[in-house]
């Protein structure tokens, strides 16, 4: 399988997943699938492989590493690399919509005010994330701290 094919396919598991969190938020499948481990259990494997790969099996850049800014580039200077990187970004962003999901459901939002959160933390990872944090602001429902139930 080549690495375009696994970018492929990282790209295309996510998809259910956001479109889950956007058109069908309270669905039993939804909370099943994407507020279960499940995708940050198979995704963060994939990416666990990848970085492995990278680091310790050759298949990233000479000189991979996490000390200095050269070593980060190197990794990412590899088309395994790259995937990595990608994985991480994807993991991570699903993870921080599901949890705007979840905390705006809690917090009584409209879930139409939350599309555009989850359209932008999907595309641009932390600035979906500043968005929704400043519309909890905005809306006096959050009261600037992110701890559960606040």
């Amino acid at each position: 399988m080549t690495v375009e094919t696994l970018f492929s396919l990282l790209n295309l598991s996510v998809m259910p997943a956001w479109a889950l969190l956007i058109f069908a938020p309270r669905w039993s499948m939804t909370r099943t699938l994407v507020h279960s481990m499940l995708y940050p259990v198979v995704l963060g494997l994939a990416y666990a492989c990848g970085i492995i790969a990278s680091l310790f099996f050759g298949m990233g850049g000479e000189g991979a590493g996490f000390t200095s800014i050269a070593e980060v580039r190197a990794i990412f200077s590899s088309d395994v690399g790259v995937l990595v990187g990608w994985a991480h970004f994807l993991v991570f962003d699903l993870f921080v919509g599901a949890w705007e999901a979840r905390d705006a459901q809690r917090r009584g939002f409209s879930h139409w005010l939350l599309i555009p959160c989850l359209f932008f933390t999907f595309m641009f990872g932390p600035l979906g994330l500043v968005l929704y944090l400043g519309l909890r602001w905005a809306t006096k429902k959050g009261r600037g701290r992110l701890e559960e139930g606040s």
